[in-house]
């Protein structure tokens, strides 16, 4: 059976929207998609790149995740670090996993978001 990754969930707070877009479209270049109409009165916003989609989930009495992240594959990370860090946002490399190049940031309500090189 072949599965693959369709998208992943994060939460944020009530009103977040436009920051969450500022952040996942504006640092990171991703396209905002539109969720279904059904969906919309929930409130929060889906954002894609490539196959990849984040989405963000408003959570009464959110707190983000300490440990728990989405990890994407990028065709330059140095680059893509380079960008988030000049928005302002944290870049802490990571060396953990020997020939993997990756950094942790955080989004703008301080979800974990985990970006790495991806493997050719």
């Amino acid at each position: 059976m072949e599965m693959f990754l369709h998208h992943v969930q994060v939460s944020g707070p009530a009103g977040c929207e436009d920051a969450m877009r500022d952040f996942y479209v504006g640092v990171l270049g991703m396209t905002e998609v539109d969720k279904p109409e059904r969906l919309r009165a929930r409130g929060g916003t889906w954002f894609r790149a490539g196959s990849a989609e984040v989405h963000v989930g408003i959570e009464e009495g959110f707190v983000p995740a300490r440990k728990a992240h989405p990890g994407i594959a990028v065709g330059d990370v140095a680059a893509l670090a380079l960008v988030v860090g000049q928005a302002g946002a944290p870049v802490t490399w990571d060396e953990n996993i020997p020939g993997l190049r990756r950094f942790h940031t955080t989004d703008p309500v301080g979800n974990r978001l985990e970006f790495q090189q991806a493997q050719r």
